[in-house]
């Protein structure tokens, strides 16, 4: 099957695809927002521990994506199109083990450690199986810059309002209940629900207008050159190490943020009011990214923002911690991060057409779950690092911190964050080397090419 990438989105099909990212954000932002508070407060293992499974589970996600990928490409194509029916069949046994890695069984201790790297292992394989074809459905939406970059607008969008609802509501949800463990289950649930029917949304309203059919077994690339072909591929190797570094900076701080408002700011009720700031702030950012790409590029715009997240960070960690200096720098900080956290996904799927006009390849899957690998192994450093630095810095859970503690988790709020910022900030510059006008090219070749196939065919 082969169709035009020419045709321009509508409004409703960009706003659709986002709202599937809404879908994501409902389940995959509990683990990042709350499981390791949970393990250590509620499920009852130690910060190192909790840090391990992120972890292990994370290492484990990062195969499991590059195998899903693979699956994803070879597997032939039906009435409901090439990604679409994962993202429809997917979404309910995601949210079954969202809701499932929340419960808190009455195990030994041993038992709840194994209890949470099992069900939370499980859960990022069927994260996988949603997350890698929804992914891969924008390179096969259309190959239109201005359009890819509305559809990153839209996916960032959807991305930061689902962390802004899921920071607003799941802990009045829980207080709510005087059992924790009571609550957290029947707020999670509510949260994977709603997930589920915006996921519904996103398949109903979204059309794949590039896709080529696998090709014959006998035709089929082995997985070994496949993988050595990605090597070849400059663009997607600078973005997977940007990830690393910009990822683990982002889930590092949302891991310690509750950290921060309870012990340094002392008070836990800033959480609605931190979501609604920087995700807030964040979602109207995102809005202006497609104007911003026209003015100065998709490259120079994710600099400008990181630089911009990093200058605030450093800032935040600097002055005195008091409410009003921390909101105002989290605002600029979340503004300018907003540019660069909604770019990634414009450009993935520009490596996709690189690795197709460079190789002859067209493989979504492959791709965007390379990507994805260095996403888990990001979110792994993001799960580990705190639950190995909050044990190093000699945190303790209930009581009052130590001046070197509240340092220290200041430190893993602001200071580490910014410096991961600024790496992935440096690799952009020297490694990224796809422009705005070679991809054009790009996309002009392969369109001639294409036509000259279906000419002959």
């Amino acid at each position: 099957m082969e169709a035009t990438g020419t045709k321009k989105l509508t409004l409703k099909e960009k706003v659709s695809y986002g709202l599937g990212d809404v879908g994501n954000g409902f389940m995959f932002d509990m683990g990042q927002l709350y499981l390791l508070k949970f393990y250590t407060d509620v499920l009852g293992i130690s910060a190192y521990w909790g840090g391990l499974v992120f972890l292990i589970s994370k290492i484990f996600d990062a195969f499991a994506d590059s195998s899903v990928g693979a699956f994803v490409d070879r597997r032939n194509i039906g009435k409901r199109g090439k990604f679409r029916p994962f993202i429809l069949f997917g979404s309910i046994p995601l949210a079954i083990m969202t809701v499932i890695s929340f419960l808190a069984p009455d195990f030994a201790g041993t038992g709840k450690i194994v209890f949470a790297f099992v069900t939370y292992m499980l859960f990022g394989l069927a994260y996988s199986f949603v997350n890698i074809p929804y992914g891969s459905l924008a390179a096969s939406m259309t190959q239109d810059s201005i359009d890819r970059a509305s559809l990153g607008s839209f996916r960032a969008i959807g991305s930061q309002f689902a962390m802004l609802v899921s920071g607003m509501t799941v802990i009045p949800i829980v207080s709510h209940f005087p059992n924790e463990k009571i609550g957290y289950t029947v707020g999670i649930a509510v949260m994977a629900a709603i997930g589920v029917i915006f996921h519904y949304i996103c398949y109903r309203n979204t059309s794949e207008n590039i896709v080529r059919e696998p090709k014959a077994d006998k035709e089929k690339i082995p997985m070994s050159r496949l993988f050595k072909l990605l090597l070849s591929n400059r663009p997607l190797i600078a973005l997977c190490f940007v990830c690393l570094f910009m990822v683990a900076a982002s889930n590092l701080r949302t891991a310690v943020q509750l950290y921060y408002l309870q012990y340094n700011l002392k008070n836990t009720g800033l959480i609605t009011l931190l979501s609604f700031t920087s995700v807030g702030i964040a979602v109207v950012g995102s809005f202006f990214i497609p104007t911003l790409v026209k003015r100065f590029g998709k490259k120079k715009t994710f600099i400008i923002g990181l630089l911009i997240g990093v200058a605030a960070d450093a800032a935040n960690f600097i002055l005195p911690a008091n409410v009003p200096t921390f909101l105002v720098l989290l605002s600029i900080g979340s503004l300018g991060l907003s540019f660069a956290l909604g770019l990634p996904w414009v450009m993935v799927a520009d490596t996709i057409d690189y690795h197709e006009w460079k190789t002859g390849e067209r493989t979504e899957g492959v791709v965007y779950s390379s990507y994805s690998f260095f996403r888990k192994l990001a979110q792994a450093l993001a799960g580990f690092i705190p639950g190995v630095a909050l044990g190093l810095i000699g945190y303790v859970p209930n009581v009052q911190q130590t001046a070197e503690t509240l340092l220290g988790i200041k430190g893993l709020m602001f200071l580490v964050p910014a410096a991961f910022n600024l790496i992935a900030c440096v690799i952009l510059i020297v490694v990224y080397n796809l422009t705005d006008e070679k991809y054009k090219n790009i996309v002009e070749e392969l369109k001639v090419k294409n036509y000259e196939k279906l000419k002959s065919a």
